[in-house]
């Protein structure tokens, strides 16, 4: 999709793993599935916040979690990763396309909303824009009067599901780019799309360029500006002040990864393609990464406090290939069924201490499954713990959650198990934030202790969870 950024029909819904090499059975589910988070915050005092913490349309943002990419345009036709913007437009020519398949694949596979291409560094607009004569208005496609935008758009806003767009900074059809005129069409585009076609979640500003391609000067706050005025809860990602790309297109990000950064709140963000490139190719109809690669990169991403952007392009038809949608599905299925019981819930817990004796902060927070509260201590306290008593249990995956609105705390932690004569680190980590998945081997026992040994401010957890999966990538 880049070679560099600036900065850094539907399936019937599976009920459980098959036994391909693709996928894994895991342990049944024995209780209800963990309630939606919210982004409000709890009605006790509010506890001080002495580090960076996001705004609220970056909170609700990294309660998203997982985030359907669908690449489409002229590059799905053409065979090219990055077209040259000297493409007919003839070239465009979906004969079945159906966004709203997309959007009942999205939901069906629980993402928590929708970017798609508006254009891609060729410049061919999938809408009819006033700025260009490279764009849907010239092709074959519905005789010049289809909007590719609208339907996708439409299409997630009549479901429910956000939407977002991704744009691209070079244009390598306009001659305008790389002078200071370039800045106007830029926003003119921009703003079409902002002021046209309902409520976006996101925009996503591609930043990347060819090998030895001279970058101009963008006028990137004029941009950040515009979105600000036409959509203020949109966060602006890679080339934006919002959210940052992760650093790879793999899916994986470090096992220390905080939300901060350079003193402000600037979470990242892991992009990565369900198969070899980002668009179409029917050669690589029998590449797309398998369920357990998949789960692999939810763990690396979603699992070390990221959102997870992933890719799966539409082909030529215009709809999500039967196969990468069967993938989407199982792998919705196989976290269904590993987080469904989480054997932490509801039981009786202990702590080293809580904020000034408050039930409003007392220890049963963390697994109370209610995502507005949370246990904490007193101010000047930095480390502590929580003991749950969960016997006899046993489990291979951890999830630790930090009440983020307050910032991100934690800077080192560890697990503990007792053993009947002592207690057992089973697991360690740096940070948490949003929420942080541990893999461990199997351990059985009636005791578990979350050791907080480093926070950077008083820690706030707000969720503890132990599962277990029969088998985990």
């Amino acid at each position: 999709m880049r070679a560099r950024l600036l900065f850094s029909a539907l399936g019937l819904l599976l009920t459980g793993c098959d036994t391909t090499e693709d996928s894994c059975e895991l342990s049944p589910a024995l209780a209800p599935v963990r309630p939606a988070t919210s982004t409000s915050i709890s009605a006790s005092p509010a506890i001080s916040a002495p580090l960076p913490v996001p705004s609220p349309r970056q909170l609700v943002w990294q309660e998203r979690g997982m985030l359907l990419f669908v690449h489409f345009g002229m590059n799905t036709f053409t065979g090219k990763e990055w077209g040259d913007g000297r493409e007919s437009p003839q070239q465009f020519q979906p004969l079945g396309l159906q966004p709203r398949q997309w959007v009942e694949v999205a939901q069906a596979a629980g993402f928590g909303g929708l970017i798609f291409t508006s254009k891609h560094h060729d410049g061919f607009s999938l809408w009819p824009s006033a700025y260009t004569d490279h764009s849907v208005a010239r092709s074959r496609w519905q005789d010049g009067k289809g909007d590719v935008v609208r339907q996708v758009t439409d299409a997630c806003n009549e479901a429910g599901l956000p939407c977002g767009l991704y744009f691209p900074l070079w244009d390598r059809h306009e001659p305008s780019w790389g002078t200071p005129a370039y800045d106007d069409f830029f926003v003119n585009q921009l703003t079409e799309l902002l002021t046209g076609y309902g409520p976006l979640f996101e925009i996503w500003f591609d930043s990347a360029h060819g090998e030895n391609v001279a970058v101009p000067p963008y006028d990137l706050q004029r941009y950040w500006n515009t979105i600000r005025r036409y959509q203020p809860e949109a966060v602006i990602a890679n080339a934006g002040p919002d959210v940052r790309w992760v650093g790879n297109e793999t899916g994986l990000a470090g096992k220390t990864q905080w939300s901060e950064h350079d003193g402000r709140w600037y979470p990242a963000e892991c992009d990565v393609s369900a198969r070899p490139s980002w668009f179409w190719r029917r050669r690589e109809d029998g590449r797309v990464k398998s369920v357990n690669t998949l789960l692999e990169i939810y763990f690396t991403s979603v699992g070390r406090n990221c959102t997870l952007l992933l890719n799966v392009p539409a082909n030529a038809r215009g709809v999500l290939p039967g196969t990468d949608v069967q993938h989407l599905l199982s792998l919705r299925a196989a976290l269904d069924r590993l987080f469904a019981n989480n054997l932490a819930f509801g039981r009786s817990v202990s702590a080293s201490s809580f904020r000034q004796n408050d039930p409003g902060w007392r220890p049963e927070h963390v697994v109370d499954e209610h995502p507005d509260t949370f246990w904490t201590t007193d101010d000047d306290v930095t480390t502590g713990w929580v003991e749950i008593d969960v016997g006899p249990s046993r489990f291979n995956v951890i999830e630790v959650e930090e009440a983020i609105a307050y910032g991100q705390r934690v800077e080192a932690y560890r697990v503990d198990a007792w053993t009947g004569t002592r207690w057992r680190t089973v697991s360690r980590g740096t940070t948490i934030g949003q929420k942080k998945l541990d893999r461990t081997n199997l351990v059985i026992t009636e005791k578990v202790r979350l050791v907080i040994e480093k926070s950077r401010a008083n820690p706030a957890i707000r969720h503890f969870g132990l599962y277990e999966g029969s088998c985990l990538p």
